[in-house]
């Protein structure tokens, strides 16, 4: 699976939080998913960052 942060973000950071190994925020205070592939033991939390979010921002690809 990947993951992609659209541009509904609003910077909140709980995506971060939950998994930071594959979220993290850019210089625009938004948060950007890692190019690669989501490593098998990150996906759990994957999909808790994409349940999580207050915006729908977050897709799986």
């Amino acid at each position: 699976m990947k993951a992609y942060v659209n541009d509904t973000c609003i910077g909140c950071g709980m995506c971060n939080s939950i998994c930071p190994s594959v979220f993290d925020m850019t210089d625009e205070g938004v948060a950007q998913a890692a190019d690669a592939t989501v490593a098998a033991a990150d996906e759990a939390s994957v999909r808790e960052a994409i349940d999580s979010c207050p915006v729908c921002a977050i897709e799986e690809q």
